[in-house]
């Protein structure tokens, strides 16, 4: 088989080239897309899923969607340690100049421009000498408007000023955040408070977002209405369909074929996790000698597909763990795939849970954890269980 044209790409944000089992989501944002065209009021979006579903696939081709829309669109991937007035700053400068060329106004462009230097100026984390930062915005900064020094009140005044931007050419506006988990608490409470501002004011401008399962608890945490104030969409592996055209589509556009067994063989090994049917799809490909690929290709690759998943998938993510952490995960695998009590975890380790708290907390800012509920705690990527208990200890 030609590895040139192997068709699979188990990449981090890579677009599979077929995007199976999501047209739920697909069509859930279609119609937010309509709605906000139409002038009807509609909620800012959230994904939220396990490592390796998809979510930043989707976030990709929700972002394509609306770019065809003519929306103006700007992205960021949030980050644990980093405010996020600078990355909004940056990405709403995209979408500006994405809707500049066709406003008829110049000067309300550079009115908005002003508004948006002023409030990426304004950062009171930023280090001493450093106030004077620019977006590469050629206009003053203006005053009294997104510059108080407040996230949450310059962040709501910079919103509806952007969307008061868009609403003048009848299209929308799109913030995507990637990893929003990660956002700090401060600006996760200034984001809902401006999302909660937009829903009232009938602002065309939508935040679309994609974290961990966790991520509608923080968001709870910061502002009792977010339940209301995002659609939540929540993403799983494949189911057996979807997971088998994720592979036959592709390889058909390439005049090759899949038998029933190879099928089986794949899903058994991937469990209908979509970087894993894409990780194990290439290898066998790339390993079978012709068409159709049959169940001893599958036999053959899967050991292959497994070492590249432990190093670049599993093992990536190990060794950003310490010693303490490791025996932390080491004893939650040890007691199961699902959702773990910490009580469990800690009598595993004959701990007291307070002890294992510092160890549970990094855990979870790494992202390598999260807590499923009150006392439960759960890993963040699929069969990484499974992985741990083929590790030494």
């Amino acid at each position: 088989m030609d590895p040139v044209r192997n068709p699979y790409a188990p990449g981090a944000g890579q677009r599979p080239p077929e995007l199976a089992g999501r047209d739920r989501e697909l069509q859930q944002f279609e119609v937010v897309l309509e709605r906000v065209a139409r002038g009807r009021p509609e909620r800012s979006m959230v994904v939220t899923g396990l490592r390796g579903v998809g979510k930043t696939v989707l976030l990709n081709t929700f972002k394509s969607m609306a770019m065809q829309r003519l929306w103006g669109t700007g992205k960021i991937e949030a980050r644990p340690d980093q405010s996020i007035r600078r990355p909004v700053a940056a990405a709403l400068h995209m979408a500006i100049r994405e809707l500049a060329p066709r406003h008829r106004a110049p000067e309300r462009i550079e009115e908005f421009l002003g508004v948006l230097k002023a409030f990426a100026m304004r950062d009171p984390a930023a280090a001493k000498g450093t106030s004077h930062w620019s977006p590469g915005i050629e206009v003053p900064a203006s005053r009294g408007r997104a510059d108080s020094g407040d996230l949450e009140i310059d962040l709501t005044e910079l919103f509806v000023d952007a969307a008061s931007v868009a609403t003048d050419l009848a299209v929308g506006i799109a913030l995507f955040i990637d990893e929003m988990q990660d956002v700090q608490a401060a600006d996760v409470s200034a984001l809902c408070a401006a999302c909660h501002e937009l829903s009232q004011s009938g602002g065309p401008l939508i935040v679309v977002g994609a974290g961990l399962p966790h991520l509608p608890s923080v968001l709870s945490a910061s502002k009792s209405y977010s339940e209301r104030l995002f659609r939540y969409a929540r993403i799983d592996k494949l189911d057996r369909d979807a997971a088998d055209l994720a592979l036959i589509l592709p390889a058909r556009e390439e005049e090759v074929e899949f038998t029933q067994e190879a099928l089986d063989a794949l899903y058994e090994a991937a469990d209908g996790y979509p970087y894993f049917v894409q990780a194990y799809g290439k290898v066998a490909w790339d390993l079978a000698p012709r068409t159709p690929i049959t169940i001893e290709d599958v036999k053959v690759s899967a050991p292959e597909a497994e070492e590249e998943l432990a190093v670049g998938f599993f093992g990536s993510r190990y060794e950003r763990a310490t010693p303490a952490e490791r025996d932390y995960m080491h004893a939650m695998a040890q007691i199961g795939d699902e959702p773990v009590a910490t009580a469990e975890v800690a009598d595993a380790l004959g701990r007291k849970p307070s002890s294992l708290s510092p160890a549970r907390d990094s855990l979870i800012k790494k992202g390598l954890i999260y807590s499923a509920e009150r006392g439960l705690i759960a890993f963040t990527v699929p069969h990484f269980g499974r992985f741990l208990r083929a590790q030494p200890i």
